[in-house]
This record gives C-alpha cells, structure tokens and sequence, in this order.
C-alpha cells in the first residue's frame, strides 16, 4: 500500500553532471551507385541544366537492392569508431536519427549494436527527419553530462531512394542515401553548446512521407516555395540564437555545415548571416544529393577526411525539414 500523502518522502538521487561532451571522430558512407543528372532525364521530364540551377545537384548516391539504413549506419559508425580510436565494447549508447528505416523494429540502431557487438547499450532511434542528427547529437550530448552514458554513438542514416517517386520531377531530383556519424565522450571542456529547437506545426504538412492520393507509396513530398520561404525568412534569426546560446558571435564560427537540403537555399543563408564564403560548407550537396538527417554529419566526415576542416574547429550546425522540425548547435570538432 501507498503511504499516506502527507508522510515524508525520500529525496530522490540527481544524474551526476559533467562539465560536457566532446566529438571526438567522425565517419560516413556512402552507397557505391552514382546517379546523375542524366539518369534521371531517363526517368522523367528534365535536364542536367535545370536541375542544377534550381538545386546545385549534379550526382547522388542511391544505396544497393539489401542496403538498408541499418547497413549503412553501421559502416558510418565504424569509420567514426576507427577514427576516434574508441573499441566498440566502450559504447554506452547509440541514436541513430532517420526517417526512412523500412523496419519498424528493431530500430536502425539496435541493428547497430548487433552488427558491431556492442554490449547492453541504450539504442534508439531519432524521428525528426532533416533536423534528426541535431536532435540526437543534443540528446547524446545531455546523456553524457547526466552520466547516462559515458560513449555514445550518434548517427544520421537515410534510404530516401526506398521513399521517392521516380515520376516526380520536384522530389526525385533531390533524394539520395547515405550516413554520417559522430562519436562522444565525456570532457572536462564543452564541445558541444546548448541545443536550441523547436518546430512549426503550421508548417507539419510541407515535407512528408506518406501514401499518394491514390493510395501509392509512400513517397517523399513536400511544398518547396514553403519550405524554401520559411528557410529565407526564419532561419538566419534561428541561426543567430544557436550562436547566443554557444556564448559567441558570428565572427567566433569557423565553420557552417547547414542542412545540405538545397545549394539555391544554402547561399542566401549563408549571405544573411554575413559568413565568410570560405566558411561555409555548400558543395556536399552537388554529388552526395539530399539525405536527410545525414546530410551534417557526412559533410562534415567528408570535409575532415579530405582536410579541407581544421583541427579543433567550431562549427554552427542548423538542420530543418520534415515535421516541420529545427535544430542546431555550435560544436568543436576534433
């Protein structure tokens, strides 16, 4: 039985905290099928030339019949494991952010945690489309200043190819697959900011995957003049906070890695915000295509592995998309 209500109750324990979290490798896969501009004039009704000026999309990546999100996330996950030098038995934790897994359950991460071995961690997915990377990455982020999890593995994975519609020109341009993954670990220091989010449910209906009108799919839609007017309209200011909320200026970024949803979206943020063009990340996006909520963290692993980032740098991430969700932080990389 209960005790009475007026009786005194124990005082529960609190989560010890750490100072923070920090990055400390990164990794990405992409599928090894390229699809270009021309393909798709096979397909449908356009050109090389219009969908690059409309989208800066010159190539994608389109993932093999039995290579699925799980798959994919798992090789992301080892080329983010090798380059931090973490053994997989030291993960405490695994989020992988998607919204293309064709399973239900498991989620794409337990997948993980099966195809690396990992014992016992807490595993889960993350349902908030393009901005899903961000959310996880602020979720691992409080899991480790709580003690919840000492490493935690945190994913963006996507099949959007599973999910597109090959006669429609506005939405077949712009998907693709792959995955991009971050590794964390408790530090002394905060590499990672505050995360500021939110979402606008007057907008839920512009980007989603669901059945057509006559039952067909489902395909990946959305209502791009929306999505491209709210991006123009509302993302610098959202973008100014997240830099607040880090402590710093706009002058104090190294690095922008936004969404890599469209280049025509990409360029007047950027100008907004009065970047330096050299510190702006833009040009993943014109051969890895649209994937969703990978599209951060494997623009970042590219642009690691291939240099063109410095160590140590402080990157402003902003994702936005599907839900309609947001999300972003300021974060130092390795």
């Amino acid at each position: 039985m209960s005790s009475s209500p007026d009786a005194p109750r124990p005082a529960l324990r609190a989560a010890p905290l750490s100072p923070g979290s920090q990055i400390v490798g990164t990794g990405h896969y992409r599928p090894e099928r390229v699809m270009t501009n021309h393909e798709l004039e096979q397909l449908v009704e356009t050109n090389d030339e219009w969908i690059r000026q409309r989208t800066g999309i010159e190539s994608r990546r389109i993932a093999a019949a039995g290579e699925g999100v799980p798959e994919m996330a798992t090789a992301a996950a080892r080329a983010a494991l090798a380059d931090a030098g973490v053994d997989p038995s030291e993960v405490t934790q695994i989020i992988v952010a998607t919204c293309s897994n064709e399973e239900r359950s498991p989620s794409a991460a337990g997948r993980v945690a099966q195809a690396l071995g990992i014992p016992a961690p807490a595993a889960f997915e993350v349902g908030a489309a393009c901005s899903g990377f961000e959310h996880a990455l602020a979720v691992a982020d409080m899991s480790i200043r709580t003690g919840a999890s000492a490493v935690s593995l945190v994913i963006g994975a996507e099949k959007l190819s599973a999910f597109t519609d090959y006669t429609d020109r506005a939405t077949c341009i712009l998907t693709a697959d792959g995955a991009g993954a971050m590794v964390l670990r408790a530090s002394e220091e905060p590499g990672i900011a505050p995360v500021v989010w939110g979402t606008e449910p007057e907008l839920a209906d512009a980007v989603t995957i669901n059945a057509d009108a006559a039952g067909e799919g489902p395909y990946f839609a959305q209502q791009g003049r929306q999505v491209l007017g709210w991006a123009l309209r509302e993302a610098p200011g959202i973008a100014r906070r997240i830099v607040e909320a880090a402590g710093l200026g706009i002058e104090d970024i190294d690095v922008f890695v936004p969404h890599q949803a469209n280049l025509r979206m990409i360029e007047p943020l950027a100008a907004a915000l009065g970047l330096r063009e050299d510190a702006v990340v833009a040009d993943d996006i014109i051969t890895s295509g649209n994937t969703s909520a990978a599209t951060i963290p494997l623009a970042i692993s590219r642009l690691r592995e291939a240099g063109r980032i410095p160590a140590g740098a402080t990157a402003l991430l902003i994702g936005f998309g599907g839900g309609f969700a947001w999300a972003g932080q300021v974060v130092r990389l390795p």
